[in-house]
């Protein structure tokens, strides 16, 4: 199966980035210099590239957390740019985030790590039923009961990435965005991550999956929908097929070189 335009359309796309431009310093040097992608709703896309591309900026624009030089992201139908701040804080409760280093609050429980956005946005449900929805996203990313009121500190890295998946599934998203979830784990807890991306995926079906990652063999392994950033752009965006039968030099590099660190 292959991601072309029509295969995107058919689906419909849940994020569609039409000519963005990104620049810091006025103009004078573009992060993303014309990017267009359209992510397919409902399956697993994972950005890739080498570093400097654009990926996180890019990611930090589906946030909403900062705004384009030019350009337009619209993202389940809704132009970004276009509403005012109050609305996209609302909006962003559709969207979930896994930190690269789960970016968890150092003073509190895991518990109130996962129950701390339903407090914030879920002003209709009483603390019993916001412990109630926060016990079950921790047992659905595979916490034991016995971690529930420990301290992050006091956790594993991989233990603290599940916490921090349970508190990104805690608004039940429509779309679920994972930050270099592999960065600093071993080959068994990259192993464990992934798998729990793709457990995520298969129990949340139609949610979309956006991954950023520098890890190749985790882009081929759980990747339905794979896009390839480079100075700014899209430089090929397609299935593991495309990839690896691809004429890109850059492509074939950047393949070759994946396959060559393992």
């Amino acid at each position: 199966m292959s991601f072309n335009d029509q295969d995107i359309s058919s689906q419909r796309a849940a994020i569609k980035i039409s000519q963005l431009y990104k620049s810091f310093d006025g103009g004078k040097d573009f992060v993303l210099n014309g990017l267009d992608l359209e992510i397919p709703k409902g399956v697993i896309t994972v950005l890739i590239g080498y570093s400097g591309t654009g990926k996180s900026v890019l990611l930090k624009h589906i946030l909403g957390l900062i705004g384009p030089t030019s350009g337009k992201i619209e993202v389940l139908g809704r132009d970004l740019w276009t509403m005012s701040e109050k609305e996209l804080v609302e909006f962003r409760c559709k969207l979930g985030v896994l930190f690269q280093y789960a970016a968890l609050f150092d003073d509190m429980t895991v518990l109130d790590n996962v129950c701390f956005p339903l407090v914030e946005h879920r002003r209709d449900l009483s603390l019993e039923q916001i412990k109630e929805i926060a016990f079950k996203k921790l047992q659905m990313s595979g916490m034991d009961e016995k971690h529930f009121f420990k301290l992050p500190s006091e956790l594993s890295g991989g233990m603290r990435k599940r916490v921090g998946l349970a508190r990104a599934l805690a608004l039940d998203p429509e779309i679920i965005l994972y930050d270099e979830p592999t960065t600093g784990l071993d080959p068994i807890l990259t192993e464990m991550v992934d798998n729990l991306i793709l457990e995520t995926h298969r129990i949340h079906q139609g949610c979309t999956s956006v991954i950023v990652s520098h890890d190749l063999f985790a882009a081929f392994r759980i990747g339905e929908h794979i896009a390839m950033l480079d100075k700014g752009k899209v430089l090929l965006s397609g299935t593991v097929d495309d990839f690896l039968n691809s004429d890109v030099e850059l492509v074939k590099r950047f393949v070759q070189k994946g396959f060559h660190k393992k």
